[in-house]
């Protein structure tokens, strides 16, 4: 984002840098525009700790925006009060944390104030009512608590108000509504007693007449504390066009209140309540655009010919709300080419189970840009001619269905389709025709490339080989056809899918070698050919010419000859799994070049920013990339990792020579796993360098000597497998090395231990003694302190000896809790690393 923020030689002038305006005589810098977001179809914005003191002397800046970056918890300066020309600041969507600087009433010609969706907590300052001049004010999103501060009449001219948070909600504190005449949009969220205060909900509803947009999120609300707002004779029906309000306890008898402004409703969000719709005729919205009744109950609602919202309705989400088949009706006079205006509908996760809903929907809307039926039970084939009828679909999203047969190679037809799931299904046939299909579509339609970007049809049943039609979709972006019945070889003109980030071809039975052409693909950074038959050697272009890749993953093949040292580029890598090949020869030295698990404090902005570009845009449609990885031992499926999690596999081929000392420099790497090698030398005695690594595995090698102690500081290390090797000595104590299992260490002869239950030469018989108790003194109150003293002593013995003592003297209880206490921590890590 800061690529023309230079001062070289050609490039002196600061009021031609990106996003800087200054005034046209004063040269006086007036505008800083930093916004993060989507540019050229990648993302961009500003990563780390913020420091605003560089911009201390812009004494006449009026309109700062830094929204939409990831600034890391970092908190709001207390010197933003010093830019007191300010009118606009934006500071959403930036992961501030902390508290708001009471400073900012300082700026008292702030206009616009925007510190939404971050971070922040504590109470919300008292000074900022004193910014008269504000229009906009957006605090929702945050975490505050305490009272509000708002004085009476303080922001006259306050249009927008959102406010979000615990707050203490008294009576009183209604009373500044009755003075914002301007007031046109409010959002209060997570006022969750706003309910029991109707003299709330009574100012709110004396706003009505200048309200344009409302919304009470997760507010607790009841059916009376609606009877409240929306009272009889309540004048507000001119002019409502946004209501939203989810995630409250309404039932249907405030969905027939809410008939009364139905006029003048263009938005109208009740997702999360406890709606049940028991009629069959749905109530006319006849300006209503949007409408969200997800997670409700609509199992007795009933859509016949269409949807009979209203006439202009365009986004129907109806996520989870209990829809079986009866719920779509087809009358006998039903004619194609409807009419109805949908462009979006989401019907995920309900109770549909046939495939009569494809052709409700062919009579009932075809204009349609983007339908999600994911997460049904829909069975049977998907029509053939769906394709046709459906072409100005640009999403189309039935992942985790039922659907069998073939793809249909009308689908080819979709022109406009630009994502296409239809993941974990049962669709069996091959892909060409489809492919083809969509070379004439290019051809006879467009005369130009397809608008595909997202092709998944991972696990289904397909066969036979790949198609050779690739040029002909080249705009991809993500290619997922992993867990198929795939064969042949991978064909050369994959290697036009220059745009691919993503391209999962794993759990296949292709075969052959990797095609050279796809050095032509330079900006994946997810590949993954793991699980197939393909073979020969890992071509040196890999390292050379996908240098963006952060995960690559060929398990389970049968690929052979030496590890490349061009492999050493891939400075961003953070999962490598080479696991289950023929591959011989050392392990390189060059490993410490994976600069993103070499460098503890490397800033991982340059990652993250490659991660959020390729897979950012798919989780916005719902789609999650699944890898699936060796953790610990387990094949473990991740959806949609952190990458924090990051690993090198190289088990189970044929490497030899030592483990190259370069290795404890991967301070960050989490599991490395080099078993079923032959592999051979010492262990690195500096291998507990490598603090942040939970999993190690370097069993069945021909390791010799004694195991480094320096292990036993690595805190975190879950799992150790050194079992089948020659190593000798004792094994080392102290911290969490008594919990591993003796099967961490079986088939090494000449090791010795407590952990195995083998003494050391020179260990001699351990004793423990007891020194008898000294006489207690006498006294006058000698018996009283006596039974005192032995009361206390039972205690301490039945307390303390009864459940630490066999921990502390037996090893096999004490070896069960560490273990326990370990795998326990382990589990938690594992969950915490991969949250996203």
């Amino acid at each position: 984002m800061l690529s023309t923020w230079s001062d070289g030689d050609n490039n002196t002038n600061c009021c031609k840098w990106r996003g800087i305006q200054c005034h046209n005589e004063t040269g006086h810098v007036l505008r800083i525009d930093l916004h993060g977001g989507y540019l050229n179809g990648g993302a961009q914005y500003l990563d780390g700790a913020i420091n605003l003191t560089s911009l201390i002397d812009l004494h006449n800046i009026q309109h700062l925006d830094l929204s939409n970056n990831d600034f890391l918890g970092s908190h709001i300066q207390e010197l933003i009060g010093s830019f007191t020309n300010l009118t606009y600041l934006n500071l959403s969507y930036s992961r501030f944390g902390g508290s708001i600087p009471c400073e900012l009433g300082k700026l008292t010609h702030l206009q616009y104030l925007d510190l939404s969706n971050n971070f922040l907590d504590g109470e919300i300052p008292y000074q900022l009512g004193n910014i008269s001049q504000l229009r906009y004010l957006d605090l929702s999103g945050n975490s505050f608590s305490g009272a509000l501060p708002f004085q009476v009449g303080n922001l006259p001219f306050l249009h927008t108000l959102g406010l979000a948070g615990n707050f203490d909600v008294k009576s009183k504190d209604a009373e500044w509504f009755s003075n914002l005449y301007s007031l046109t949009i409010l959002r209060l969220d997570y006022f969750h007693n706003l309910g029991s205060s109707h003299h709330w909900l009574q100012m709110i509803n004396k706003l009505f007449p200048n309200l344009r947009e409302l919304r009470l999120v997760n507010c607790s609300l009841l059916d009376t504390d609606l009877q409240s707002l929306f009272y009889s004779g309540s004048n507000f029906s001119s002019s409502l066009a946004i209501l939203d309000l989810s995630s409250n306890m309404l039932t249907s008898s405030s969905f027939q209140l809410l008939l009364n402004i139905s006029l003048t409703l263009q938005e109208l969000y009740l997702s999360h309540n406890n709606i049940v719709f028991s009629f069959s005729v749905f109530p006319s919205f006849p300006s209503l655009m949007v409408l969200d009744l997800s997670y409700n109950n609509m199992t007795s609602l009933v859509f016949q010919d269409g949807f009979n919202i209203g006439s202009k309705l365009q986004n129907l989400y109806l996520y989870n709300c209990s829809l079986m088949n009866r719920s779509f009706l087809m009358s006998s006079t039903s004619v194609m080419n409807s009419s109805s205006s949908v462009v979006s509908l989401d019907l995920s996760s309900n109770l549909l189970n046939s495939s009569t809903i494809f052709y409700w929907l062919f009579y009932s809307t075809t204009n349609l840009r983007s339908l999600y039926l994911y997460d049904n039970m829909l069975e049977g084939p998907i029509p053939d001619g769906f394709g046709k009828v459906m072409n100005s679909l640009e999403t189309l999203d039935l992942y985790r269905n039922k659907l069998q047969g073939k793809i249909p190679s009308s689908i080819g037809n979709m022109c406009r389709l630009q994502i296409l799931d239809l993941s974990h299904n049962k669709l069996n046939g091959e892909i060409p025709s489809f492919i083809e299909n969509s070379s004439c579509c290019n051809q006879h339609i467009y005369c130009q490339t397809s608008n595909l970007t997202t092709l998944i049809l991972s696990s289904n049943q397909i066969t036979g080989e790949l198609p050779n039609y690739w040029k002909s979709v080249e705009s991809l972006l993500f290619l997922d056809l992993s867990n198929n019945k795939l064969s042949g070889k991978i064909p050369m003109s994959m290697g036009t899918l220059v745009n691919l980030k993503a391209m999962e071809l794993g759990n296949n039975n292709l075969t052959g070698e990797l095609p050279s052409t796809l050095k032509s693909c330079r900006n994946l950074i997810m590949l993954d050919v793991g699980e197939n038959k393909l073979s020969g050697p890992i071509p040196s272009w890999i390292g050379e010419s996908m240098q963006q890749l952060i995960i690559f993953i060929m398990r389970g093949n049968h690929f052979s000859g030496n590890l490349p040292i061009h492999l050493c580029y891939l400075k961003y890598i953070q999962l490598l799994d080479l696991s289950r090949n023929y591959m011989s020869g050392g392990i390189p030295t060059c490993l410490k070049n994976f600069t993103v698990m070499a460098e503890k404090s490397i800033d991982t902005s340059d990652t993250k920013l490659r991660v959020y570009d390729a897979f950012g845009s798919l989780n916005s449609n719902g789609y999650t990339f699944e890898i699936t990885w060796m953790w610990k031992g387990v094949e473990q499926g991740f959806r949609g990792p952190e990458l924090n999690l990051k690993s090198i596999d190289l088990s189970c081929n044929n490497l030899t020579g030592e483990i190259p000392k370069e290795i404890v420099h991967l301070l960050w790497l989490v599991s490395l796993n080099l078993a079923r090698n032959n592999l051979s030398g010492e262990i690195p005695s500096e291998i507990g360098n490598l603090s942040s690594l939970d999993y190690l595995n370097l069993s069945r090698n021909h390791f010799s000597g004694r195991i480094p102690s320096s292990l036993a500081q690595i805190d975190g290390l879950g799992k150790l497998v050194l079992s089948h090797n020659s190593l000798s000595g004792r094994i080392p104590m102290g911290r969490h090395f008594q919990t591993y299992d003796a099967s961490s260490f079986e088939g090494n002869v000449d090791l010795c231990g407590e952990q195995i239950n083998k003494s050391c030469p020179g260990d001699g018989d351990r004793t423990t003694t007891v020194k008898p108790e000294e006489a207690a003194g006498k006294g006058k109150d000698s018996d009283f302190y006596e039974a005192l003293y032995m009361s206390m002593g039972v205690g301490y013995f039945i307390g303390f000896w009864g459940l630490i003592g066999p921990i502390l003297v037996w090893r096999p209880w004490r070896n069960a809790y560490l273990m326990f206490l370990n795998r326990f921590i382990g589990y938690m890590y594992v969950w915490l690393r991969t949250l996203w």
